[in-house]
Order: C-alpha cells, then sequence, then structure tokens
C-alpha cells in the first residue's frame, strides 16, 4: 500500500477548510452584527423620497404652541380633529389616505372629542395606529417538543371602539435586529390578523387608486427586510401647528398619504435604522420609508442558505486555485476587482429582492491578500536567503551577498562574453589511491581534498563552478566584476598548493598515503552564463580559455603551479616564476609558454590596480572540433 505524504495534503486541507468555513459563515450569517454593518452601508440605495408621502410632525414647536391647552394626551385628539376636519373638507386638496401614527387606546377625557375625532375619521381614508403586546410563552410544536415562544401576540391594543370602527388599524411596532437596527417590517399578523401600520396606508392608497395590493415575500416570522429611500428629516415634512388653520400648505396633500406622528426626542418614538446608524430617524418617517419601499419593491429576504453556501464555496475555491499560481501584484488586483465585482452583484441582488452577505467574502480576500503577502514576499524571501546560503557553498559568499543586496536574482538560459581567470586542480595519482583504500576511506581523502580548494577558491572570492570527479574547476570575475581577479586566481592556486602540505602529513599519518596536486590557470575571454536547459541549468564557462587552464593542470606534476604566459605578463612583478617553456597542448595547433609559480607577494588585492585579461585577437583560437573541457 502507497504510504500518503502528509506534507503534501497540508495545504489542500487547509484551503478546503478555508472554503467551507467561508462559505458556511455567509450562508448562516454568524457574525450578524458586522455583516449588517458593512451591508448596510455597500446596500444603500437612496433614490430619493416619493413626493406622495407627506408628513405633519408633532414637534417641539407644535408642543410649545398648544401648551397651555395641557399635556399632549389632552389636546392630540382635538388638534387631530381640526386637521382630519381641514384636510377631507378641502375637496380639491383631499389627500388620498390620513395616518395618525398616534395611539388613541383608551377613551379620553372629553367624550365629545372622542366622538368628534371619531367622526372627523371617518370623513375619508384613515388609518389609527395600534400596539402588538408580545408576551412570550412556553408552547409545543408538531412533534411535541416544548420551546420558549417569545414571539406571542398576548393582545393588540387598538383605538378606543368609536375611533376603532370607523378607521383602519394598523400596528406601528418598529421591528429591531440583532443588532438594535431598524431593518425589517411586517405586513401582517396571523394570529390574530392584523394588518401593520404602513401596510395598512399602502394598501388603503392602492385601492383608492384601483392599484393591485402586492405583498412582498416574507421570512418564517412574517418580516421582511426594507431598504430605505430617505435619511432622517427627508422626507417632506411640515409642522402640526403651521398646518393647523392655515390653507397655505393644502397643494401639498392632494391625493397623497399624509402621515401624522411624533417628530421630537421627547415622545421617544426614534430609533437608529439601516439608514441611519448615527442619528435616530422617527418613527414616522421610518413607515414612511416602509410605504415607499411597498411602492416601489424595495424589500428582499436573505438568499436560500444552501444555494448561497455551494456558490460562495465555488467562488473562494476559484479563487485560491487561481491565486495559488499566479504572483503578489495580480493576486491583490483580482481579489480587488472580484470583492468590487461581489458587492456590485449583491447590489443588484438586492434591488431583486434577495440578499447576500458581503462581509465575510470581503474579509476572505482582505486575509487572502495578506497570506499571499506572508506567502510570496516574506516567505519567498526566507526562501530566497535559505537558497542563497546553500548557494554559498558553490560561489564565494561575497558573491552571494552582491546578488542579494542587488535583488538580482532570476535564473535564466543564457550567457554573456566576459574577461575571466579559470582555475583548474585534480589530485595527482588518486586513481591508484583509491584502488588501495576502501570507499569509506577514499570519499574521506576526496572530501578533504574538495573542502581544501573550495575554500581556497572562496577565501579568493572565486565562484566555484564545478567539480568534475577528482578535479575542481573555479573561475574568477564572474559572475560580477571583480577587481584583481587574475591575481586572486593564482593567490587561490598558492593556497591550494600550502593547503596540500599540511593535507598531505594529515592523511599520511590517518591512512599511511598521501597526495599531491596539479593545478592549471589561464586567462582570457569566455562565455559565462546558465548552459542546460529551463529544468537543469549549470552556471560555467565555455571556450578556448577554459580549455587551455584545463591543459595546463593536465600538464601539471604534483605540488606543481602551471601558469600561461598571459598570466604571467600581468603578475610577472608580483609572482616568482620558473619559465617551463613552450609545450604542445592537446587540441591545439601551436605551443604554448608556460611558467611554474615558485612563490607570490602576498598583500592587500584592493591596492592592486585591476588586471586587464588578453583581448580576443591575442588568445589563440580553439581547435576546429575541439570541445571545451568540462
Amino acid at each position: 500500500m502507497k504510504k500518503i505524504d502528509l506534507k503534501k495534503l497540508i495545504k489542500p486541507l487547509a484551503g478546503l477548510a478555508t472554503v467551507l468555513c467561508v462559505a458556511f459563515c455567509a450562508a448562516w450569517n454568524v457574525f450578524y452584527g458586522l455583516d449588517a454593518l458593512v451591508t448596510d452601508a455597500i446596500y444603500k440605495n437612496l433614490t430619493g423620497v416619493d413626493e406622495r408621502i407627506v408628513i405633519l410632525s408633532i414637534d417641539e414647536e407644535t408642543v410649545s404652541a398648544y401648551a397651555d391647552e395641557g399635556k399632549f394626551t389632552e389636546w392630540a385628539r382635538s388638534k387631530c380633529a381640526d386637521l382630519l376636519e381641514q384636510l377631507y373638507s378641502d375637496t380639491e386638496n383631499k389627500p388620498a389616505v390620513v395616518g395618525l401614527d398616534i395611539m388613541f387606546v383608551e377613551d379620553g377625557i372629553d367624550k365629545e372629542t372622542d366622538e368628534r375625532l371619531a367622526r372627523a375619521a371617518a370623513l375619508g381614508n384613515t388609518v389609527v395606529a395600534s400596539n402588538i403586546v408580545y408576551r412570550g410563552r412556553t408552547e409545543k410544536d408538531a412533534d411535541g417538543t416544548v420551546y420558549y415562544n417569545s414571539l406571542n401576540i398576548d393582545h393588540v391594543a387598538e383605538p378606543y371602539k368609536a375611533l376603532n370602527d370607523v378607521v383602519t388599524a394598523g400596528f406601528s411596532n418598529a421591528f429591531m435586529a440583532k443588532d438594535g437596527i431598524v431593518r425589517y417590517a411586517m405586513c401582517e399578523t396571523e394570529d390574530p390578523k392584523k394588518e401593520s401600520f404602513a401596510f395598512a396606508l399602502y394598501s388603503q392608497y392602492c385601492k383608492s387608486h384601483g392599484m393591485t395590493v402586492e405583498k412582498p415575500k416574507t421570512n418564517s416570522i412574517g418580516r421582511f427586510m426594507v431598504y430605505y429611500s430617505g435619511e432622517p428629516g427627508e422626507f417632506q415634512h411640515f409642522s402640526l401647528c403651521d398646518v393647523l388653520g392655515s390653507n397655505d400648505y393644502g397643494r401639498f396633500f392632494k391625493d397623497a398619504i399624509v402621515l401624522v406622528g411624533a417628530y421630537a426626542p421627547g415622545f421617544q418614538d426614534d430609533y437608529y435604522t439601516a439608514v441611519s446608524r448615527g442619528e435616530r430617524m422617527y418613527g414616522v418617517e421610518n413607515h414612511a420609508n416602509i410605504i415607499q419601499a411597498l411602492f416601489e419593491g424595495k424589500t428582499a429576504l436573505p438568499a436560500n442558505r444552501i444555494l448561497f453556501f455551494a456558490v460562495t464555496a465555488v467562488l473562494v475555491a476559484a479563487f485560491l486555485l487561481a491565486a495559488s499560481k499566479q504572483k503578489l501584484v495580480p493576486v491583490i488586483i483580482e481579489s480587488v476587482i472580484l470583492g468590487a465585482a461581489y458587492c456590485f452583484v449583491g447590489r443588484i441582488l438586492a434591488g431583486r429582492g434577495i440578499f447576500i452577505t458581503a462581509v465575510y467574502f470581503l474579509i476572505f480576500l482582505v486575509l487572502a491578500d495578506v497570506y499571499y503577502v506572508i506567502e510570496k514576499y516574506f516567505l519567498e524571501k526566507w526562501r530566497r536567503r535559505r537558497t542563497l546560503e546553500v548557494f554559498k557553498k558553490y560561489v564565494a559568499p561575497q558573491v552571494i551577498d552582491d546578488i542579494s543586496k542587488s535583488g538580482d536574482f532570476v535564473l535564466k538560459l543564457g550567457g554573456e562574453k566576459r574577461d575571466v581567470a579559470v582555475l583548474f586542480v585534480d589530485i595527482r595519482g588518486f586513481t591508484p589511491l583509491s584502488e588501495s583504500l576502501q570507499p569509506e576511506q577514499v570519499v574521506a581523502i576526496l572530501n578533504e581534498y574538495l573542502a581544501l580548494t573550495t575554500k581556497s577558491i572562496l577565501n579568493n572570492h572565486g565562484t566555484l563552478d564545478k567539480f568534475i570527479g577528482d578535479a575542481t574547476m573555479a573561475v574568477f570575475n564572474a559572475p560580477f566584476d571583480q577587481d584583481d581577479y587574475i591575481y586572486s586566481a593564482v593567490c587561490a592556486a598558492w593556497d591550494i598548493k600550502q593547503g596540500s602540505q599540511e593535507l598531505g602529513e594529515r592523511l599520511y599519518k590517518q591512512f599511511n598515503k598521501t597526495v599531491g596536486f596539479g593545478v592549471g590557470v589561464n586567462c582570457g575571454p569566455a562565455v559565462v552564463g546558465n548552459i542546460g536547459c529551463e529544468f537543469r541549468m549549470d552556471y560555467t564557462a565555455i571556450g578556448d580559455t577554459v580549455n587551455t587552464a584545463a591543459r595546463l593542470e593536465a600538464n601539471a606534476k604534483a605540488e606543481e603551479i602551471l601558469i600561461s604566459e598571459y598570466v604571467y605578463e600581468k603578475l610577472k612583478d608580483r609572482i616568482t616564476t620558473e619559465e617551463v617553456g613552450e609545450i604542445p597542448l592537446k587540441g591545439k595547433s601551436t605551443k604554448l609558454m608556460v611558467y611554474r609559480v615558485l612563490d607570490i607577494v602576498k598583500r592587500d588585492a584592493s591596492e592592486e590596480k585591476p588586471a586587464e585579461a588578453p583581448s580576443e585577437k591575442t588568445e589563440d583560437k580553439p581547435a576546429e572540433g575541439e570541445k571545451t573541457a568540462q
């Protein structure tokens, strides 16, 4: 049975968990208050108030104007009777329906005034507020399960009988959501069958104009979401005391829905609504918004949970899948576009009676962006640092530091022509040595040797090109420009020679065997870059300069450093040499003057002027068909 790699499953499982979590929270609106705050803002659609709705406000001016007639409860009925008589008697400007958002539950102090108000209300289409009194109780459902019904209607406080007989009574309760904000309304209750104040006014208006009364879809408790049209104070309103006894306002009431209600804080009939979180809205304005919403169909219900869950899951999964294959900037741009599109679609659906949550998907996009910033930037930076640390095992740490600072870390195929110094070093007598030792001993000796050559090359700022069996190749002045690189290459060769003496003594004591090194150094132009294919490439140098360095190393005896004439000419005042003479090199048509390095003048390379490699014109051309040393 194939073993499951749990590490490979971590990311897919985390992605699946994210998809399910976001979709579940969105479909079931887990954090209702937070989502409501967002959706109230982005789904707000203040299209302007309906001029058919006019408010007569019982404001502080009205209260002050009639203060000498006693308390509000003592003069409210008589003033409302005056108002109704005035409105309905003006046949030219008669309103379609008048709504009194005032509770006239019990008989008043003056029976005659009560009767007068009832007679005035009967003159036209009048709706008067009632109030539902809820009192929770324990009940059983159809399965016999006991539960507490907090929405149980104990009774409905309706207008006094004489008035109730001639008007339409509608409950004016404001329905707050879980966050204390008014954004829901009702058309009617089931038991007892009662209409809401706003719906009763809307119905009476439609009937008087031969219009069809359309009920919006409601949830399981008979409520629907309202999208407001006006903010506090935006509906056309006049002070009741200004209108009473005046003929100047009649034109505003013609064929209109006239609402009369409290318009002062002292009446405690004001609420925070979905459109006015920072400012309270009076109850009569709330009814005006509900009526307009009924006229314009600006009502909504939450989308089907299962369907919405599935759609959200697909969107989240698609974004995660796409983002995992892209760079950071496109991911952020796409998330912004997707978030804006999501909100735009949400507004369109809201206009068609479907409400979808928004905050969860938007939060997901923000958190996803944060995650990808961390993953694609900080983690990538961390991975790059680790890669550079590993790369230091092959290239001089100083070169890696330059790469890290410059930020130029793009690996791509291709090369450039550069003047370089090339060093080859090989173990002399390694083959017979390996045949006489155990494999573990051979590896130990080889590792000691490679450690020496690598340290010497890197300490002199060279680039370790490759290991070729028991040989080592290094390049100087690549991939970055390097001061005095030819001298650095010879210094690296000298350090190898010096270190080989100590290494030889140590190996002789340990294995009763020793090794020697042959080193060749040449300089000149070469093609340097990444050679290979996209999935496997090698940073190396190729050309005649490289081939010549390899041939010099092949001719060097143990503990011998051979350099070309080009190297000698550049460093003859800084090194002690012995002329070997012209020797033939494999693959070359002409002989090459070669020198043996006997000593070098060790000093700070920064004090020297950069050495220059010979031009391409002075370098011998590779023989036809010759292969580069690899």
